[in-house]
């Protein structure tokens, strides 16, 4: 996500490296590339020009501390600006209501109907909502199938009329049937098309009109770049909806929608999806975006998602378990599924400050940890719990039923042993002595 973008503007930045004020002239140059960088990135032209000449205009004029170098400020400022034309601040979601309703809209293939199965799952698991899904795309094959498999998946019902062709009268029944049943959020799903026209946009018009919902959302697939900025003018003149879901973010994108749409359209960006997995649904905070854009990483959405995924109780009991030696491949197992739920490796690495410019191009995706897991999958309960006595023979029956081979299952082991002993290094007594020590400054090697 944004790679592209991101390695235009740090190149646009040493510019300005050895330079010991900003002036015009350097500022000049140095915009000129981030205008370019922009450009390439599929943004607005208008959006463009005036983002670099409100740059320039902040810029110009102000003095460059001794501490501070001029990229360093001209960093600051792109960032700050970055941030202002995303919206400034994570914008507020309604869903308050009798039921509240969130009408969805956008085009076919935009993932209006996997991103209502998040946005029920997060509100589900995160805010303590009782959501109601409801089928109103009539017309796309298996439509209503791949709602209800997705209200399968997170236990959330969905309400379905398949021999009704009328999505405006659904939408209404599905409205009683929440207020029936203690439904306090419904989600309705419509239908879309390849490209907009007016019988599409009549239909959402009559079914906005039917349920007053409290928030529209318009979906869109970011990878279509600026395409997606003149689909969202439109939808927004017929439909004035309150919000934009940008999917897809973790494609291949150029970031060309998510940096424009705010200032075309005048609306925020509330929610992102980030992955394919029913988890990987993040609010849009701008903010922490233009952070990943300029390469510093993400930590507080890094750490937000730990928390999600890790209760204090259970690293309580895994903490004692390291202390007395009894970390075993159960819970390395355990470890390695709360990381996969946390969301993509590449994206997740991509927090990391400074890190995104090396996993750019490496493949790190979910199948990273297969090997692993069928390693450890073909592991008896014993051998699992007790490591130490994985003998040759047992190895060489594990490699064939994992399909690795010994010299990947010898590397696991080691890993393993590794792990262990790193992790209750830090856990005890005289590791976290150590970390004391380092912190007050203290030489390990002068008190022997």
């Amino acid at each position: 996500m944004f790679e592209n973008l991101s390695e235009r503007l740090e190149r646009s930045f040493k510019i300005l490296k050895g330079q010991g004020k900003i002036t015009e002239i350097n500022v000049a140059e140095t915009l000129k590339e981030v205008r370019r960088a922009l450009l390439d990135a599929d943004v607005n032209y208008k959006t463009a020009r005036e983002f670099t000449e409100t740059v320039k205009k902040k810029a110009l004029g102000q003095n460059v501390l001794v501490a501070v170098k001029p990229e360093q400020l001209m960093v600051k400022i792109v960032h700050d600006e970055l941030a202002l034309l995303m919206g400034s601040s994570a914008a507020d979601f309604n869903v308050k209501g009798n039921p509240a309703v969130i009408l969805m809209s956008g085009l076919q293939g935009s993932g209006k109907t996997t991103f209502s199965g998040k946005l029920a799952g997060m509100l589900k698991s995160k805010r303590g909502k009782n959501p109601l899904l409801v089928a109103c795309d009539v017309y796309r094959p298996a439509a209503i199938a791949q709602l209800k498999v997705l209200g399968q998946q997170i236990g959330v019902p969905v309400y379905a009329e398949e021999e009704n062709d009328d999505p405006v009268k659904i939408a209404r029944n599905a409205i009683l049937h929440a207020r029936q049943h203690g439904r306090d959020v419904v989600i309705i799903d419509t239908a879309g098309r390849l490209a907009v026209d007016e019988e599409m946009m009549r239909e959402i018009e009559a079914i906005k009109k039917a349920v007053n919902p409290q928030e529209v959302l318009f979906v869109v697939d970011s990878m279509t770049g600026q395409d997606a900025v003149n689909t969202a003018r439109e939808f927004n003149q017929r439909l004035d909806f309150s919000g934009v879901v940008l999917t897809k973010l973790d494609g291949d994108t150029r970031g060309g929608a998510a940096l424009s749409i705010r200032s075309v359209v005048d609306k925020p960006i509330k929610f992102v999806g980030t992955g394919e997995k029913l988890e990987a649904i993040d609010v849009f905070h701008p903010e922490r975006m233009a952070d990943r854009i300029l390469g510093m990483g993400d930590i507080v959405s890094l750490v937000e998602r730990a928390q999600e995924q890790y209760n204090e109780e259970e690293a309580r009991r895994l903490q004692q378990r390291i202390v007395r030696n009894q970390f075993d491949f159960n819970d390395f197992a355990a470890q390695i599924r709360q990381v996969k739920k946390m969301g993509n490796l590449k994206d997740l690495a991509s927090m990391i400050p400074g890190a995104s410019k090396y996993v750019k191009d490496m493949d790190v995706d979910d199948d990273t940890f297969k090997g692993i897991e069928a390693i450890i999958g073909s592991m008896t309960p014993l051998e699992r719990t007790s490591p130490e006595i994985l003998n040759g023979s047992r190895r060489a029956r594990i490699a064939r039923g994992s399909g690795t081979s010994v010299q990947e299952v010898n590397k696991l082991l080691r890993q393993f042993d590794e792990t262990r002993r790193m992790m209750r290094m830090v856990t005890s007594g005289s590791g976290r002595q150590a970390v004391r020590n380092v912190k007050n400054g203290k030489n390990m090697k002068k008190r022997r």
